[in-house]
């Protein structure tokens, strides 16, 4: 299914048959070939019916005869359109003095955005805007009817000018710091994600994303597998076999771990695993209601409202068995549950982005924990969120910024760290004061908050290694107030200024003019074939651009090999720090200050049984890779962070990506009577570069995270037989087990991570000037020696799409 279909079956009020014709594969050509026969079979319901037969006779009689069969108008794709191109039918993208009265305002009354031309109805006219031109190819793509070369070739060019924006808001913090509600607050849906009681606490991952299909509220609820649970299951049973074996206290650390296996198994169970063994346990009658679980497919329930969603899911994503306000609720599947995305229709803040609520600091269970891992590693944001009475000083929330700094730095993609100070409406004995002094109260405290977080941003020094200083920012929120209006104005609440950071992710301005960019540069490609002819200007301009080519790549090449040197040197060195510092580094990681050995014991067991890593609930992890990797990684971060930046302000590799350019300002004005070609040729070169950016940002983190990556597999065996040793004196035996396989390998366990790094970042230069050479060579073939006769005549569409394409580049 294409937009046109979904768009016009919404606009006609048809919302039921979308999923329908999704599944049925219909797009605007099959729409447009659909038979009575065919209508009858798709809907069986007579009244959806009788109204789509009357909305596709309406859409057939609006055809103008210059049309092609399976085109037809939509979004102002109007009669008449050839003759009076798009600027005449839409409204001005640039007109900034006539603002419709519905558009959406910031925190001061202002637009929402900070671009002149990022108000609702500009959007509204990009959007159309972007749907014509994909017709308008859909049209072209149509017409290459025959499987020569050449067309296989633009039917791939136009097929790659489609590309999805999403943009991941990772939202974490300590149970009962408000993210849930705060999610609701800027989505503007008081009662999407279940919220409330500090004792009931989010447990699984949730997605919040925008519905496409429907007008419905959905969750589709994504399960970890039988087996996976059956393994987790054993485990649990284990943990309380050996709490109940234990004589004396347990201490911090044994709580945690036996209570939390005991409140999984009870949320399932109830008492019943008391008296019950693993296989018993896995008896298909203990998930009858989720015959999903057992097949390993996802269970999607559908609402009407948002109330009605979150009363439903609460079983699936929250650990609140033990409070009242949830006492009819028999069975819990939470400690199931993978994965829950919940879909809201109609949402303006999530057009193109996720909101997801983060569960702590990862998970036990491997699967839900390697979704953590990657989820964090592609965030583009994260909010840190914290009660503002004890932001600066809170702990929890800083050691999982700690915790995860390098995956979302170095190791990811976020541009934005926020710090969401929630609940800054909570006064004491606010009920004695006026609204006036309770609101100078929330301001004053707020401004405290803001000051006294910034300071401790600043002592962040190995955080501020992966993050420039733009990054960060400070927020002061109120959910309630936001909704209660009471004591605060909304933008006191400062709920609208993360609501206009949201619209600005939205905004896709940047992704239409690209695609319209893109369709432009296809058109000139066809068009100037058509008028070619070979004589020795187009002999010059093919030679020109080839040397040009080969003096770009060199170029590249050149600085390339400059980095590849600047990172074989700092990467040296600190392998010789880490051959000196790792007995250091293991002492603090294997024998920390105030800790007793009880205590310990029990983490350092499960880091030896989870690869080196044990993530406790509360409180810094123990990563035994990280810190036997830090001196490699403290060597490279600032370099890494200026080579590949996530804020894309110069791209990678120093910029020299996004400064390649075969096109000189004294080529293009040489040969303007090859304007087409040139034009052709400048497009892809717009277009790869962008792709180019985007898959290094992706293969940067294989990078980064191959200096830790290898030193967990080095260090593997020792964890296999450190996490054999029992019986007395476990705890040393374990500490000399992992001391001994280091002493015995730091002569090639960090050259080797070095060199599989280095490998890594060799093999990505080399694909990246292969792709750019291969592909910039092969377009100034098509775009030079292309004079295909059977091509069509598509000078009317360049036309059009060029005036669209200036107006959207005016903006």
């Amino acid at each position: 299914m294409d937009d046109f279909v979904r768009d016009t079956l919404a606009q006609a009020g048809l919302n039921d048959l979308i999923k329908v014709f999704k599944d049925e594969g219909i797009d605007t050509e099959t729409f447009y070939m659909l038979q009575d026969a065919d209508i009858e079979k798709l809907i069986p319901k007579m009244g959806s019916r009788l109204k789509f037969k009357k909305l596709i006779r309406r859409l057939k009689a609006e055809q103008t005869p210059n049309e092609s069969p399976n085109h037809f108008p939509t979004h102002g794709h109007q009669k008449g359109e050839e003759e009076t191109g798009m600027t005449e039918v839409l409204p001005s993208t640039s007109d900034t003095g006539k603002r419709k009265s519905g558009q959406q305002l910031g925190s001061k009354g202002q637009p929402a955005a900070k671009r002149k031309c990022e108000t609702n109805s500009s959007t509204e006219t990009e959007a159309k805007m972007l749907n014509t031109v994909r017709n308008t190819m859909g049209d072209i793509y149509a017409m290459l009817q025959d499987d020569s070369d050449l067309n296989k070739i633009l039917k791939t060019k136009i097929k790659n000018l489609e590309t999805e924006k999403k943009e991941l808001v990772g939202v974490f913090g300590k149970t009962g710091a408000g993210k849930t509600s705060l999610i609701n607050a800027v989505l503007k849906e008081k009662n999407l994600l279940p919220s409330g009681s500090v004792s009931a606490c989010t447990s699984v991952m949730i997605k919040v994303e925008d519905n496409r299909q429907n007008e419905k509220y959905e969750a589709e609820i994504e399960f970890i597998s039988p087996e996976d649970w059956e393994d987790e299951l054993g485990s649990l049973l284990s943990i309380i076999k050996k709490g109940n074996q234990e004589t004396e206290d347990n201490v911090d650390d044994s709580d945690e771990e036996y209570h939390d296996a005991a409140d999984k198994l009870t949320a399932l169970y109830e008492d019943e695993w008391k008296e019950k063994s693993c296989e018993q346990l896995m008896e298909t009658k203990y998930f009858k209601e989720i015959p999903e679980f057992l097949c390993s497919t996802s269970k999607t329930l559908v609402f009407e409202s948002a109330k009605d969603l979150s009363t439903d899911i609460v079983k699936y994503t929250r650990d609140a068995a033990k409070n009242e306000d949830y006492d009819k609720i028999k069975k819990w599947y939470w400690p199931l549950v993978k994965c829950v995305t919940v879909r809201v229709p109609d949402n303006p803040f999530l057009q193109h982005v996720t909101l997801v609520d983060l569960p702590g600091n990862g998970d036990r269970n491997k699967s839900r924990d390697t979704m953590w891992k990657g989820i964090f590693g592609d965030c583009s944001t994260v909010w840190v969120v914290t009660e503002i009475n004890r932001a600066a000083s809170e702990q929890e929330s800083w050691d999982i910024l700690k915790n995860v700094a390098s995956q979302i730095g170095n190791g990811g993609e976020c541009r934005h760290i926020h710090i969401v100070c929630t609940k800054s409406d909570d006064i004491d004995d606010s009920h004695e004061l006026t609204k006036a002094e309770t609101q100078a109260l929330i301001l004053k405290r707020n401004a405290k908050a803001k000051l006294s977080v910034g300071k401790e941003l600043n002592k962040l020094d190995k955080i501020k290694k992966h993050f420039s200083d733009e990054c960060f920012q400070v927020f002061t929120v109120s959910s309630r107030e936001f909704f209660r209006k009471r004591d605060l104005s909304p933008e006191d609440t400062e709920i609208p200024k993360l609501q206009e950071f949201l619209q600005n992710l939205n905004d896709c301005h940047s992704e239409t003019l690209n695609y319209v960019s893109g369709a432009h540069g296809i058109l000139s490609l066809i068009h100037g074939a058509n008028l070619r002819k070979e004589d020795d200007r187009i002999k010059e301009v093919f030679a020109a651009l080839e040397k040009n080519l080969t003096l770009q790549t060199k170029s590249i090449k050149n600085e390339m090999m400059k980095i590849f040197k600047v990172f074989e040197e700092r990467l040296q060195k600190g392998v010789e720090r880490s051959k000196n510092s790792y007995g250091n580094i293991l002492t603090s990681t294997l024998y920390p200050r105030k800790r007793d050995g009880r205590g310990f014991h029990k983490q350092l067991k499960k880091a030896v049984e989870n690869e080196g890593v044990c993530r406790p609930k509360k409180g810094r992890e123990m990563n035994i890779n990280m810190n036997l990797t830090s001196p490699l990684t403290d060597s490279i971060d600032e370099e890494f962070r200026t080579t590949f930046p996530n804020d894309g302000k110069c791209g990678p590799f120093k910029g020299v990506i996004y400064g390649f350019s075969i096109l000189t300002k004294e080529l293009k004005e040489k040969y303007k009577d090859v304007e087409l070609q040139l034009i052709s040729v400048e497009s892809e070169e717009e277009r790869l570069k962008i792709s180019l950016n985007k898959s290094i940002r992706k293969r940067k983190k294989t990078v980064y995270r191959s200096l830790a990556k290898t030193i967990g597999e080095t260090m593997q065996d020792c964890y296999n037989k450190a996490a054999a040793c029992t019986g007395r004196g476990t705890l040393q035996n374990m500490r000399e087990t992992i001391e001994n396989h280091v002493h015995g390998s730091k002569n090639t366990m960090f050259e080797e991570a070095k060199k599989v790094m280095m490998n890594h970042l060799d093999n990505l230069m080399v694909d990246v000037l292969k792709t750019l050479e291969d592909t910039m060579r092969e377009s100034i073939e098509l775009s030079l020696k292309t004079d295909d006769l059977s091509l069509p005549d598509v000078s009317a569409q360049l036309e059009r799409v060029q005036k669209l394409r200036d107006e959207l580049r005016s903006c």
